[in-house]
């Protein structure tokens, strides 16, 4: 029997990221309705991705849950997260926080900070797993999985829906 601890251990980084962008996207992507592969914005990301930090190994994948885009190895285990603009801050540093739960309660990974690198604008923020960030993320995977198992939220129009790859199937 898998405990509830367990079951929202099964949430992905891009799902944590959506549930901050919007509520329909985090359900459609999660139900695989994925529309990424034909936008113009996410080959942008990944060309940054593929021409930033060519010395580090990249695009690391643990559990098939969660992907970073590399990793130092030092005093501190360093995740890093290369992001094009902080349009989506919020998203960033909860994906992040995310994956440094995982590895403090899946594989027992104290030492561990997360870094958002933003090359475009040559600037980085640092994040530590707290206490109160444990507790949020607790609480935002348990919303996911609260999403997932019901209709798909009606669409909502705001400014960022314009650029979305899921535009189409939300509003046409």
């Amino acid at each position: 029997m898998i405990s509830d601890s367990e079951k929202e251990l099964r949430i992905i980084g891009t799902q944590i990221n959506y549930y901050f962008i919007c509520k329909t996207k985090l359900w459609l992507f999660s139900h695989h309705i994925q529309m990424e592969q034909e936008s113009e914005l996410v080959s942008l990301g990944k060309t940054l991705h593929q021409d930033s930090y060519k010395r580090d190994k990249r695009d690391q994948t643990i559990d098939n849950l969660i992907s970073f885009d590399f990793i130092r190895k030092g005093d501190v285990l360093e995740i890093h997260e290369v992001k094009k603009s902080k349009k989506m801050s919020k998203a960033h540093h909860y994906q992040l926080l995310y994956y440094l739960y995982y590895l403090k309660n899946k594989k027992g990974i104290n030492n561990a900070i997360g870094i958002i690198d933003y090359p475009k604008i040559r600037r980085r923020e640092t994040l530590k797993l707290d206490e109160r960030s444990q507790q949020e993320i607790q609480n935002i995977t348990k919303r996911i999985g609260n999403i997932l198992k019901e209709e798909m939220p009606a669409p909502s129009r705001r400014p960022a829906c314009r650029r979305c790859a899921y535009f189409e199937f939300c509003f046409v």
